[in-house]
């Protein structure tokens, strides 16, 4: 993967510099040979190395460069890299390294901010260490968790985790402890922070070893970030491959000024001019997410939804859906912005701004990975304009208008004037039948209630109850006389 990543931006440069003087093009050979080089080179054991070439991770990415080696030397690493760089494997060789030198159960573990993130990472630690025998458990929330604290007690090498869930089994599962840690991982560490789990956090931190190995992964290094640093490591390493906000050269990027009445034509306009491809389009909130998926299928396009609100298995099977390109449209909120590396993304839109502009970074950082081309596309209403100035701000350039004909995009109005009539009436249908099935769990846990009350009756009414206990009474009264 990072081998297609590094031989495509080679060519990308080559062709930028035709016609430049040959100063120029030494550069890029000096540039070229720069980032080739073998995990083997890094210090990497040969076990791990067949691992990578299995996985076609032929050359090691910047990041990796830069990390591994820092890694096997024993320190703890601060690790600043761009969205797609490659973050996963420099911190997972050096781990598996350090476990095949000491094999251990419980020894090491990988806070991430997502659920959808702690699932990618424990396949990349699964698929690296398959030949060590190396055990994962993934502990996030919206699973069960007494099935969770089985998979605990088996004892696992690695644990990838949500912070919530996991001080839920520290505080809650017995047996279960991290006293014997050696490594721990905060990956997107400023993700973590912004979603508020200082204090999950914190309580990790009180009760794993001080004696262990730390890396800490952001691709922005914010005040809470370098607070946490301060925290938790002890001389930490920087290793440092970007230290401004980019995005990759191969990803081309337009927006387009719109009024936010027509920004559902639009959509359905882009999706059928570009028809063929895979796109993810984000969308600002979870019941968004619904009622664009909900449009689309109306419309006749495969679109699957993806957001917060929805089941752990309901997010795993439409993230499924989407890999495995049965559907071709994923619709999400920024639950997916972060980590998820689904190589065949071609297109991602933002049919809603993010509020925050690295979040905008993030998003299209879906696409244009591993070297391929990508293209993002930004819907930019009366109401967004300031929004849209900050990313141009952040990112450091101005992007071109995507060119679309008015005419051509207006022939659609009204079969997406209708498809939303539609689409209003299911969510009315929906809305109602969860109010329902609310109200029957309702009447049903309190029937539980007046069952237990009422010895083994099915009648749980309080005045059945009375009843019951009265000819009880009598019928052991009546015994009495008989005897």
């Amino acid at each position: 993967m990072t081998e297609d990543k590094e031989k495509s931006g080679s060519e990308k440069s080559d062709s930028e510099d035709q016609g430049s003087d040959e100063e120029q093009q030494v550069e890029i050979k000096e540039n070229h040979e720069e980032d080739t080089g073998t995990f083997q080179e890094l210090g990497v054991v040969d076990v791990l190395c067949e691992a990578c070439a299995e996985l076609k991770w032929k050359h090691p990415s910047k990041i990796q460069k830069e990390a591994i080696p820092v890694a096997l030397q024993g320190k703890d690493i601060i690790g600043l890299a761009e969205t797609g760089s490659g973050k996963t494997g420099a911190f997972a060789l050096p781990i598996l390294q350090a476990l095949l030198e000491n094999p251990q159960r419980y020894f090491a573990l990988i806070l991430t901010p997502t659920r959808e993130l702690a699932f990618q990472i424990s396949e990349q630690f699964e698929a690296l260490g398959a030949s060590i025998g190396v055990k994962c458990a993934v502990i996030v929330g919206g699973m069960d968790m007494v099935a969770q604290a089985l998979i605990l007690s088996k004892k696992p090498h690695i644990i990838i985790a949500t912070p919530g869930r996991l001080v839920d089994h520290l505080e809650n599962t017995k047996g279960f402890n991290l006293k014997a840690l050696k490594y721990l991982v905060m990956d997107e560490a400023d993700r973590i922070l912004n979603m508020d789990f200082e204090v999950e956090v914190d309580k990790i931190l009180r009760v794993i070893p001080r004696e262990r190995r730390t890396y800490l992964f952001s691709a922005t290094m914010t005040k809470k970030v370098q607070k946490l640093q301060r925290a938790s490591l002890q001389d930490p390493v920087k290793v440092e491959v970007s230290t401004k906000y980019q995005t990759v050269e191969k990803l081309q990027q337009y927006y387009i000024f719109i009024p936010v009445k027509f920004k559902d034509v639009y959509l359905v306009h882009i999706l059928n001019e570009l028809a063929g491809n895979s796109f993810i389009v984000f969308v600002s909130t979870c019941a968004g997410a619904l009622r664009v998926a909900l449009l689309l299928r109306a419309l006749g396009v495969g679109a699957v939804p993806l957001h917060g609100q929805m089941s752990q298995q309901k997010r795993l099977a439409a993230l499924n859906k989407f890999k495995s390109k049965a559907r071709s449209v994923l619709i999400c909120t920024d639950v997916a912005s972060r980590g998820l590396d689904i190589p065949h993304v071609d297109v991602v839109i933002n049919l809603d701004i993010p509020l925050h502009s690295k979040d905008y970074i993030h998003r299209v950082g879906r696409t244009a990975r591993a070297g391929r081309a990508g293209k993002a596309i930004t819907f930019v209403s009366q109401y967004d304009v300031e929004l849209y100035q900050r990313i141009e701000q952040l990112i450091g350039k101005q992007l071109p208008l995507y060119k679309t004909d008015e005419n051509e995009v207006m022939v659609l109005q009204e079969r997406v004037a209708e498809a939303q009539r539609l689409t209003k009436i299911v969510s009315y249908i929906r809305i109602i039948y969860i109010y329902w099935i609310e109200m029957k769990e309702l009447e049903d846990k309190k029937g539980s209630k007046g069952k237990k009350r009422g010895a083994d009756s099915d009648d749980d009414t309080e005045e059945a109850a009375g009843v019951r206990r009265r000819i009880k009474g009598k019928n052991k009264h009546g015994g009495k006389r008989k005897r």
